[in-house]
């Protein structure tokens, strides 16, 4: 009898339990959006930001709001998925501006000296804390890894000691940007054709020091520049995109080759 007891009291428990717990989820739910969720099945999913809202529900949601929040922010989804959140919306479709990432570092192994041998986790941000890293230059790649990992297309990998992105595999989602800890990964258009591979901000004979390939702020590539495109900035060249025209004098005269021609929409490498 006891155990029959027992039995019976704890499925009566459970009976109640479960009776509270349908009464609550009615009384209590949350009631969805029905349009946010039709947006929202609209997105990849990656969730990584690029819209500039918290992840695909935040930007679903403002959209939903009838904020002034544009249908053209997903980059990773591209056109298609900007058209369809128009016709979910009946609004007319807007292009997206396609997006790609690349590494401001040439710092290869044979180029960039070390300052001690580290020895530790094979991370990036772990070695970052001490001294910056192993490498003489502490703007260069470390080369561990952080950012492949988190690559969520496995666009990332890890060559001669310095990342280098495929732009066949990118979706510019931004999401390596937020992991490096030396700010070396950088979105721009997938319609550029230059880029400058380096991120020292020495002078010009500290940086020829510690990387043969790094910018030396000589402003060649200042005084060539047919179109005023490009102009060395706290001892860097820097790009203006909305000026360059990708016609390749920059990249001639520069006489440590850290400027770099290529293709993002045909895949080249840089």
């Amino acid at each position: 009898m006891d155990i029959l007891f027992a039995i019976l009291l704890l499925s009566g428990i459970g009976i109640i339990a479960a009776v509270l717990l349908t009464v609550s989820s009615i009384f209590f739910a949350v009631k969805e959006d029905e349009r946010a969720v039709a947006i929202r099945d609209c997105l990849p999913g990656a969730n990584c930001g690029a819209c500039g809202y918290s992840g695909c529900d935040g930007y679903a949601k403002a959209l939903s709001e009838g904020t002034e929040t544009r249908t053209n922010l997903c980059i990773p989804g591209g056109d298609g998925t900007a058209k369809a959140i128009a016709d979910t919306m009946g609004v007319e479709a807007e292009d997206v501006v396609e997006k790609v990432a690349y590494v401001a570092c040439n710092g290869k192994c044979d180029v960039v000296k070390k300052k001690f041998d580290y020895v530790g986790q094979k991370s990036c941000r772990t070695a970052d804390i001490a001294y910056n890293g192993d490498r003489s230059c502490m703007y260069a790649c470390l080369g561990y890894g952080d950012c492949v990992n988190t690559c969520p297309t496995n666009a990332i990998r890890v060559e001669d000691g310095v990342a280098r992105v495929d732009p066949r595999k990118c979706i510019g989602c931004g999401i390596c940007t937020r992991t490096c800890p030396h700010g070396l990964f950088h979105l721009i258009n997938d319609t550029s054709r230059v880029v400058v591979e380096c991120s020292s901000h020495d002078t010009g004979a500290v940086t020829r020091k510690n990387c043969t390939n790094g910018c030396i702020a000589c402003r060649k590539c200042e005084k060539t520049c047919p179109h005023d495109a490009i102009h060395v900035i706290d001892n860097l060249a820097v790009i203006d995109y909305s000026k360059c025209t990708g016609c390749g004098a920059c990249v001639a005269v520069c006489p440590v080759h850290c400027i770099h021609e290529g293709n993002f929409i045909c895949g080249a490498h840089f």
